[in-house]
């Protein structure tokens, strides 16, 4: 049989493609992002403030890796406008400690990719923090988003989001027909995005139990996309869930994903399940939203829902049983290094970046390039 090829894809996109390299102990990190429309303005500060909100925070949960997440953008853009050839940038790792996995060599520790990515790449992956499987990859991803973000916030779409549960406690679900520009903007501005206001400080003690207990805890990230007109999308293959999931699902730790109400609309009869249409001043709703704003694959003009299932870090202090991946012997292990008891948190922003760059990628194929387009420099 002919020999595999030991390549690894990370490329998505269709129209607007981005791929992202770099390792998490490597010199940097970094995204190309090809199909930009030339002569946007960027707002650096935006930028920023999206990257802040990844970057792990003084909280005892956090990882103490102390990153400044600062991007270098090395082409593509001019004067602070896009120029429509592909923008190259990095984010240099300037607080790297390889030694805590010196004396993890060889061990595979439970719920990462130790195992799964030495059979795949015949052990010549980079394991230093999970090389190129680490949540560091996702700072890239949350800069490509900052800037498609941009982009939507010019046709009026908006995404936010809140954390709809950590291990066993709940949070105020979205009223899915009811999801407001001012309720999302206040999200964002949260360092824990609740709803219930009383949820924060119940997420922290669960949180801070499993780290005192050398665990870590889950949840559960609920996700609005609201200002989206009807007939985005196609059915089958290229439709907006498929679309949505295919990119949400490249975010390391995320394990389930399900739109309106879900698995939970398999507890309602069809008359209860589906959302019947009225109008209101001349515009099309529907009275519930149990399908999260998607029939057929195509946006009904309601608001996209989406929720996300994070698992708990795998990476824990408690002692675990493994394999010794060079002599195949049984073995304790016990994860040292700085690790998030809880990833939920800073997995929002990622998810939101994702989502923008995936409705980004569609309306680039529906709509053309043109609608997004800066009037020609000469005549603006």
């Amino acid at each position: 049989m002919a020999e595999r090829l030991n390549i690894m894809g990370s490329v998505f996109g269709q129209n607007l493609k981005i791929s992202v390299f770099g390792e998490s102990h490597g010199p940097a990190v970094g995204v190309v992002i090809d199909g930009l429309p030339s002569g946007f303005a960027i707002d650096f500060e935006n930028i920023s403030e999206e990257m802040g909100r990844r970057r792990p925070g003084s909280m005892l949960y956090s990882t103490q890796r102390k990153e400044t997440d600062e991007v270098e953008i090395l082409s593509g853009v001019y004067d602070g406008r896009t120029t429509g050839t592909p923008l190259c940038a990095i984010i240099r790792n300037k607080d790297r400690k390889s030694s805590d996995y010196d004396e993890l060599a060889g061990l595979a520790r439970p719920g990462h990719a130790d195992y799964s990515g030495f059979v795949r790449y015949k052990g010549f992956n980079d394991v230093r923090g999970s090389g190129h499987f680490s949540g560091r990859l996702t700072a890239p991803i949350v800069f490509a988003g900052a800037l498609a973000t941009q982009f939507l916030k010019k046709k009026g779409i908006m995404i936010g989001s809140h954390i709809d549960s950590i291990y066993d406690i709940k949070d105020i679900s979205f009223d899915k027909t009811g999801i407001t520009e001012d309720q999302l903007m206040e999200l964002r501005k949260m360092d824990i995005p609740v709803n219930d206001r009383s949820c924060r400080d119940k997420y922290l003690e669960i949180i801070d139990e499993a780290r005192r207990n050398l665990d870590s805890a889950g949840g559960v990230v609920e996700t609005a996309i609201i200002g989206i007109e009807a007939g985005l999308g196609s059915p089958i293959f290229d439709n907006v869930e498929a679309r949505l999931s295919s990119i949400l699902f490249s975010i390391p730790a995320i394990k389930g994903i399900e739109f309106g109400e879900g698995f939970g609309i398999t507890k309602l009869f069809g008359s209860q399940a589906n959302d019947c249409f009225y109008t209101e001043k001349g515009k099309i709703l529907t009275r519930t939203n149990n399908n999260g704003g998607i029939n057929g694959g195509i946006t009904n003009g309601m608001p996209i829902v989406f929720r996300v299932a994070v698992k708990p870090t795998p990476s824990i202090a408690k002692e675990q049983d493994t394999i010794n991946l060079k002599d195949g012997t049984e073995q304790k292990i016990r994860v040292k290094g700085r690790h998030d008891a809880c990833i939920v948190p800073r997995a929002v922003p990622v998810i939101e970046a994702s989502a923008a760059i995936a409705i980004f990628d569609l309306m680039l194929g529906q709509y053309g390039i043109g609608s997004f387009m800066e009037e020609n420099r000469d005549n603006g």
